[in-house]
C-alpha cells in the first residue's frame, strides 16, 4: 500500500489527471518531442499484514490495544516497581503466555500471506522485448510490456487484447476467480492493429485505475508512417483482467495498462483486518465496571487508612516505630504507594487467567467443528476447515447471511428440463425414438396430447440451435467427452444424442446457453460448431444445414433478451430472439402469448429459468437498414451502448412467438431447508451475485427465499429508464415509493420474526443490480440525496430477502459494511466458494469458505470452511448455539467467582488497620484461579449442552433465545455480580460470627487470622465449584473427574502444604492450620452451613421455576440423553435462570 503511494506521489502526471497514456512496447509515438516513459506501479501483490522488521513492535503495539493486555501490563510494572504484598510472577507469567501464543499465530498465519504473495510475484510469464521472448518473473512487468499467454494461464495484470491465435481475433477466458462465473467470455482484438506486433506503433489512452470489474473506457491511437493515426475505442471486451484463465485459445498476446496492486483484482480485495467478537467487546465493558470497583475499593481502603491513622496512637504505636526512612517520606509519594499497593493487592478481582482460559477454550472448541462427522463430504475426502478460532461464539449470534449464488447456492449445472412449442408441452424422456409420442400438455383438454405441427417444431429447435454465442471445442486425443477443460461435456448416456456429440464439447458466456443447445440436441437437432460465419447444424434426418451468420445482439440487462441474424441458403434473412418473458411478449402477436404465457407461469413458479424463444423473417430492405444502423453505432466514439440499443429495439418488434423453454440451476443439495431453516432462525438472508437478475431470481424462489405471495421490490437499470427521466429523480421516487409500502405501511414487526411467524401481511423481496447500487452509494452528497443510503437500508431491512445481482466484488463488501455499520451494529456472515466473494468474506464480523470447484482462495481468506452450503445449518444452529452459551456462562462466572474471591479481602481490611494484610496465603492467591476453580469451568464450557443437538436442529427458533448477546447484557451481569456480593458477604461474616467463641478447639487454643482466612477459603472454593456443579446439565465423566478432582485436589493440597517445612519459604504462614481447622467440630459445622447457605438462592429459585415455569417443564425433554444424577436433574432447572434471562 505504501508503495503505491509513493508511486502515485511520484507519479509524474498521473495523480492530477483523469487519464493515463500507455505506450504499447515502450516505443515512442511519431512525432513526439521528447519521449519520458511515465511512471506507474510494479507489478507486485502485497496481501500480507507485517514484515520482518515491523513485526515485533506492530504485533505488539496491536495486542496492548486491548484493554485487559495493557491492563495487566500496568499491574505487572506496578508489582515490579513497587514493594506490593504479592510477586510479580502472579501477573506477569499468564501476561507473557497469552502474548507469547497470539504473536505466535498472528505470525504464522502472516507468513502463508507472505508464502501465497511470492507465489504469484515469481511465477514466470514470456514478455516481447526487441522482438524477443524473454521469461520474466511476473512481478517485473511494467505497464507497456506486450505479454505472451497461452492456454489455461491466468493473466499476469490486466491486459488490452492485441493478438489471438483464433482465426475470428477473438478470444475465452473464464473469471470464476473474479466473479465467480465459470463459464466462458468472448474477448475480441483491437481491430487494425499489425500481425506483427513489432512493427506495432500505439498509444492507449485510458482510464486511472477503478475497482469495477464491468467498466473500462480508453481509446488506442495507431501510428502508420505519413498517415493520420487510427483511433479505435476499448471497451471492457478488450481488457483481459488479472485472474481470469485462458481457455479454447492457444495463445495470445496483450499490452500491460494496469499492474500489481492497481489491476482491478487487487483493487477489489479487502484488505484482512482484526475481527472481534461481540462476547469480547461485552469482557471489556465488565473489565470497565470492575476496574471502577477495583479503583474504588483501593481509594476506599487508602482514605480510610489515613483517617484511622490521624487518630492519636494510631499513627505510630509502641510496639512499631517508624524508621528514619519511612518518616522522611513525602506524604503524598506513600499514599500514592499505599494506592498501588491496594490496587495490586485487589487486582485478583480481574484476573488474567479468565483471558488464558478463555484462549483455550475457543482454540480446544475450535476442534469439535474440524471433528464433526457431518461436515465430512465424501465427495472431496474433506470435512469442516477452522482458520480462525477467535470468532467461534460469533456463530450463535449472526443476525445477517450474505451468501454467493453461483457454486453456494447452486451447482452451477444446468439441466434442460421441458419445452413449450405453440402451445403444446414437450418432456423429454430417455429413448432412442424422436420427439413425436413425447407431448403432453397442460393446456385446454380438447388439446389434450395434441403436437404442435412438424414445421413449427423443426423452427423452434432451429432457433435453440442458432440464437446462441456457444462454441465447440473438440475433444483431444483420448479425452473423450468428458474432458476436466469442457466447461458442459455431453452426457453420453441420454438417447436421442449423436455418438459425435459424445466427443464434443460446449463452451459458452453463461451455462443455459450450452443446456438449451444439448436440449436441442436431444430432440434431433445437433449444433455443429461456427466456421468463418458459417453456423452448421444437423436436423433429424442427419442432414448438415449451413447458416451465414451476419449479426449478433448481444444480451443485455436492459433488453433483457439477445438475438442473431442469420442467412439461409436460399438467402432468407432471419431474425431468431430469445429473452425473458416480460420483454418478449409486447414485441410479439397476443394472441400467441395467450398460447405461451400458462407454461412459463407455471414453469416460473417451479422455480425453473425460462426463456421465451421468437423469430421474424426480414426483407432486403429492412435487413440493409439495420446492417447499416449497426455499422454505424459499433463505430461511435460517443454514446455507443444507446445508438446500439437504439438499432436492437427497432429491428425485434414485429416477431412472432415459437415457444418457450424451462431449464434447471440445480441447487446445491439442502439447499432451500438450508436457507429455511436460517430464516427460521430470525436471520435476515441476502444474496450478492455477479449474475444476472432473472438466474438469480430463479434460485431465490427455488430456494424459498421468494415465495408466491411475495411482492418483488425491483431497483435496477431497467426500473430506472421507465418514465423517460433522469436516473436520479427516478431513483428518489423509487426509493420514496418503496419505502412508504414496505416501511411506512407495513405493521410493526418484532425483530428476529419472519413470515412464518409473522402476522399475514404482505411480504416484500427487493431486488437491485450493481449500476443502482453504484448511484445509491455514492450519491451526490446534497440535501436529498443523503438520504438515499438509508432509505435503501430501510426497505431492505423490512423485506424477507434481498438480492443483489451484478455485483463487482468490492460492492459486495460495501453492501455487507453497509449493514454492519446500521443501528444496532447486527452480526454479519457472509458465505461464498470463489476469489470474487472473498472481499465480503473479509468484511463480514465471520466470513465462511466453501470448498467449491472455483478454486481456494474463498477457504484461504475465511474464518471457516465447510464442504457444501448443508453444513451451515448445523455450524450456526448447534456449534454457534452451545458455544454462545458456553462462553457467556464462563465470562459471567469468572466476573462472579473473582468478586467472592476478593471481597472478604476488602472487607478484612477494616479489621486489620488497613494494613494490606492478605486475608490468603499466597499459595492460595496465586493457585485459585489457576488450579483450583480453572479446570472444572473450561470442561464445562467445552463440553455443556444445555439443549441436545436434535433439538437444536429441529427448532431453529431456539437460536433466537440468545440472539442480540442475550447472556451478556447488563441484566445477567448485574445477577451474577449480586450473587457473587451476596455470597461474599455471607463467607466473610459467617466466619466472623464462627470467631466469636474464642475457644474453637478441645484444647482450649484459639484460632489466629490464618486460621481465618483458610476457612473463607474453604468455603469460598467449594460454594463456586458446587454451584458451576449445579449449572451443568450434561454430564459426562470428564466433568465428574475435574469438579470432584479440583475439590479433592484442594484438599490434597491445603494439608500437603501445610504438612512440610519448607526450606525455601521465609514465613510458613499455614504450618499445619489446615489440619488444626479440620480438628474443631464448630469449624466443620460452619463451612457446611456456609456452603449449603450460599447455594440455597439458586435451588429455591431452581425449585420455584420448576414448578411454575412451562418452559422449565419443556426443557426435561431437550437435554442431552446422557447419565443423569440428582444435581444433573436439579440442574435442569437451576441454570433456566441465568440461561434464560431473556425469556
Amino acid at each position: 500500500m505504501l508503495r503505491r503511494r509513493l508511486n502515485r506521489l511520484f507519479g509524474g502526471d498521473e495523480r492530477r489527471v483523469d487519464s493515463r497514456t500507455v505506450y504499447v512496447g515502450h516505443r515512442p509515438c511519431p512525432g513526439s518531442e521528447a519521449f519520458i516513459p511515465p511512471k506507474f506501479c510494479d507489478n507486485r501483490i502485497v496481501s500480507s499484514k507485517y514484515t520482518v522488521w515491523n513485526f515485533l513492535p506492530k504485533n505488539l503495539f496491536e495486542q496492548f490495544r486491548r484493554i485487559a493486555n495493557f491492563y495487566f501490563l500496568i499491574i505487572f510494572l506496578v508489582q515490579v516497581i513497587v514493594d506490593t504484598p504479592t510477586s510479580p510472577v502472579t501477573s506477569g507469567l499468564p501476561l507473557f503466555f497469552v502474548i507469547t501464543v497470539t504473536a505466535i499465530k498472528q505470525g504464522y498465519e502472516d507468513w502463508l500471506r507472505h508464502k501465497a504473495d511470492k507465489e504469484v510475484n515469481k511465477y514466470l510469464v514470456t514478455v516481447l522485448e526487441n522482438g524477443r521472448r524473454t521469461r520474466k518473473e511476473s512481478e517485473k512487468i511494467k505497464v507497456g510490456d506486450i505479454v505472451e499467454v497461452v492456454e489455461d494461464e491466468t493473466f499476469p495484470c490486466d491486459l488490452i487484447l492485441l493478438q489471438s491465435s483464433r482465426d475470428d481475433d477473438t478470444c475465452f477466458v473464464t473469471t470464476a476467480s473474479l466473479d465467480g462465473e465459470s463459464n466462458h467470455k468472448t474477448h475480441y482484438t483491437v481491430p487494425d492493429t499489425e500481425r506483427d506486433l513489432e512493427l506495432l506503433n500505439a498509444t492507449i489512452e485510458c482510464e486511472q485505475p477503478q475497482p469495477d470489474l464491468y467498466k473500462f473506457v480508453g481509446r488506442m491511437h495507431i501510428y502508420r508512417d505519413d498517415q493520420e493515426p487510427v483511433v479505435r475505442s476499448l471497451g471492457p471486451e478488450n481488457l483481459l483482467l488479472k485472474g481470469a484463465t485462458l481457455k479454447n485459445t492457444k495463445k495470445i498476446y496483450g499490452v500491460a495498462v494496469y499492474t500489481g496492486m492497481e489491476t482491478k483484482m487487487a483493487l477489489n480485495y479487502q484488505g484482512k483486518s482484526q475481527k472481534r467478537s461481540v462476547v469480547e467487546k461485552s469482557i471489556n465493558a465488565f473489565l470497565l465496571v470492575y476496574l471502577c470497583i477495583l479503583v474504588s475499593k483501593a481509594l476506599v481502603c487508602t482514605t480510610l487508612k489515613y483517617v484511622w491513622q490521624s487518630k492519636p496512637g494510631q499513627d505510630e504505636p509502641w510496639y512499631n516505630h517508624k524508621t528514619q526512612k519511612e518518616k522522611d517520606t513525602n506524604l503524598y509519594l506513600k499514599m500514592f504507594t499505599d494506592f498501588l499497593s491496594f490496587m495490586v493487592l485487589f487486582n485478583f478481582i480481574i484476573p488474567v487467567s479468565m483471558y488464558v482460559t478463555v484462549e483455550m477454550q475457543k482454540f480446544l472448541g475450535s476442534f469439535f467443528i474440524t471433528w464433526d462427522k457431518d461436515f465430512f463430504d465424501p465427495e472431496i475426502q474433506e470435512g469442516a476447515l477452522v482458520n480462525t478460532s477467535d470468532l467461534n461464539e460469533e456463530l450463535g449470534q449472526v443476525e445477517y447471511v450474505f451468501t454467493d449464488k453461483t457454486g453456494t447456492l447452486t451447482q452451477n449445472n444446468m439441466e434442460f428440463i421441458e419445452c413449450c412449442i405453440d402451445g403444446f408441452q414437450y418432456k423429454y424422456r430417455d429413448s432412442r425414438t424422436e420427439l413425436d409420442g413425447f407431448c403432453v400438455t397442460d393446456g385446454p383438454v380438447s388439446k389434450l396430447q395434441q403436437k404442435a405441427g412438424r414445421e413449427k417444431e423443426e423452427l423452434f429447435l432451429r432457433a435453440l440451435c442458432l440464437c446462441h454465442t456457444v462454441q465447440v471445442k473438440e475433444a483431444g486425443p483420448g479425452e473423450g467427452g468428458g474432458g476436466a477443460d469442457l466447461v458442459d461435456g455431453v452426457d453420453g448416456g441420454d438417447g436421442g444424442v449423436p455418438h459425435e456429440a459424445e466427443q464434443r464439447g460446449f463452451i459458452a458466456s453463461s451455462p443455459d446457453e450450452v443446456a438449451l443447445v444439448m436440449g436441442a440436441m436431444k430432440y434431433g437437432f445437433t449444433f455443429l460448431g461456427l466456421e468463418c460465419k458459417q453456423m452448421k447444424i444437423q436436423n433429424r434426418n442427419n442432414d448438415i444445414e449451413v447458416y451465414e451468420l451476419l449479426h449478433v445482439l448481444n444480451f443485455d440487462p436492459v433488453r433483457r433478451r439477445m438475438s442473431v441474424i442469420v442467412r439461409t441458403k436460399t438467402g432468407e434473412t432471419l431474425l431468431f430472439c430469445k429473452g425473458a418473458d416480460s420483454s418478449i411478449f409486447p414485441r410479439v402477436k397476443q394472441d400467441e402469448v395467450d398460447r405461451i404465457r400458462m407454461h412459463v407461469e407455471r414453469n416460473a413458479t417451479e422455480g425453473y429459468r425460462t426463456l421465451c424463444v421468437a423469430y421474424k423473417q426480414l426483407s432486403v430492405e429492412e435487413y440493409a437498414r439495420v446492417d447499416a444502423g449497426l455499422q454505424e453505432a459499433r463505430l461511435a466514439l460517443q454514446d455507443r451502448e444507446e445508438r446500439l440499443m437504439d438499432v436492437y429495439n427497432r429491428v425485434e418488434t414485429g416477431m412472432s412467438l415459437i415457444g418457450a423453454t424451462a431449464v434447471e440451476d440445480r441447487l446445491q443439495e439442502e439447499a432451500a431447508e438450508t436457507m429455511e431453516a436460517l430464516q427460521g432462525a430470525g436471520m435476515k438472508v441476502w444474496v450478492l451475485t455477479g449474475d444476472k437478475m432473472e438466474t438469480a431470481k430463479s434460485t431465490c424462489y427455488a430456494c424459498r427465499l421468494f415465495q408466491r405471495g411475495t411482492e418483488l421490490l425491483e431497483l435496477t437499470v431497467r426500473t430506472l429508464e421507465e418514465g423517460g427521466r433522469k436516473r436520479e429523480e427516478r431513483l428518489h421516487e423509487l426509493l420514496l415509493d418503496y419505502h412508504k409500502r414496505a416501511v411506512q405501511d407495513a405493521p410493526p414487526v418484532k425483530g428476529g420474526v419472519t413470515r412464518r411467524w409473522s402476522s399475514p401481511a404482505q411480504e416484500y423481496g427487493f431486488i437491485i443490480d450493481g449500476a443502482t447500487l453504484s448511484l445509491v452509494l455514492n450519491a451526490t452528497p446534497d440535501a436529498s440525496a443523503s438520504r438515499y443510503k438509508s432509505l435503501f437500508l430501510q426497505i431492505c431491512q423490512n423485506c424477507t430477502a434481498v438480492l443483489c445481482c451484478r455485483m463487482a466484488p468490492l460492492q459486495k463488501a460495501q453492501i455487507v459494511k453497509m449493514v454492519k455499520n446500521s443501528k444496532g451494529n447486527p452480526i454479519t456472515l457472509s458465505i461464498g466458494d470463489g476469489a470474487n466473494d472473498v472481499s465480503m468474506i473479509l468484511e463480514a464480523h465471520v466470513g465462511i469458505g466453501i470448498k467449491g470447484k472455483e478454486g481456494r482462495q474463498a477457504v484461504r481468506n475465511s474464518d471457516y470452511a465447510i464442504p457444501k452450503l448443508k453444513h451451515l445449518k448445523k455450524l450456526l444452529l448447534a456449534h454457534g448455539h452451545l458455544y454462545y452459551v458456553r462462553i457467556a456462562h464462563l465470562v459471567q462466572y469468572f466476573f462472579y467467582k473473582n468478586l467472592c474471591f476478593i471481597l472478604p479481602q476488602f472487607l478484612y481490611q477494616f479489621f486489620c488497620g488497613y494494613s494490606q494484610q492478605p486475608l490468603y496465603d499466597a499459595a492460595y492467591l496465586t493457585m485459585y484461579n489457576i488450579c483450583f476453580t480453572s479446570m472444572p469451568i473450561l470442561a464445562y464450557s467445552l463440553l455443556e449442552q444445555h439443549i441436545c443437538i436434535e433439538i437444536l436442529l429441529d427448532d431453529a427458533k431456539l437460536y433466537r433465545e440468545i440472539a442480540k448477546n442475550a447472556m451478556l447484557r447488563w441484566g445477567p451481569f448485574l445477577y451474577w455480580t449480586l450473587l457473587g456480593l451476596f455470597q461474599g458477604l455471607l463467607f466473610f461474616f459467617g466466619v466472623h460470627c464462627l470467631f466469636r467463641n474464642p475457644a474453637l478447639q478441645d484444647n482450649g487454643q484459639v484460632f489466629g487470622n490464618w486460621s481465618y482466612g483458610t476457612i473463607v477459603f474453604t468455603v469460598l472454593v467449594f460454594t463456586v465449584t458446587l454451584k458451576l456443579a449445579l449449572d451443568t446439565r450434561h454430564w459426562t465423566w470428564i466433568n465428574h473427574f475435574v469438579i470432584w478432582g479440583s475439590l479433592a485436589f484442594y484438599v490434597f493440597f491445603s494439608f500437603f502444604w501445610g504438612g512440610i517445612i519448607w526450606p525455601f519459604l521465609k514465613h510458613q504462614r499455614l504450618y499445619f492450620v489446615f489440619a488444626n481447622m479440620l480438628s474443631s467440630v464448630s469449624a466443620w459445622l460452619v463451612i457446611i452451613l456456609l456452603i449449603l447457605l450460599s447455594l440455597l438462592p439458586d435451588i429455591l429459585l431452581a425449585v420455584l421455576r420448576r414448578r411454575n415455569s412451562p418452559h422449565a417443564r419443556q426443557m426435561k425433554r431437550r437435554l442431552p440423553s446422557s447419565g443423569t444424577s440428582t444435581i444433573f436433574m436439579l440442574s435442569q432447572t437451576t441454570s433456566t435462570h441465568s440461561f434464560s434471562w431473556s425469556d
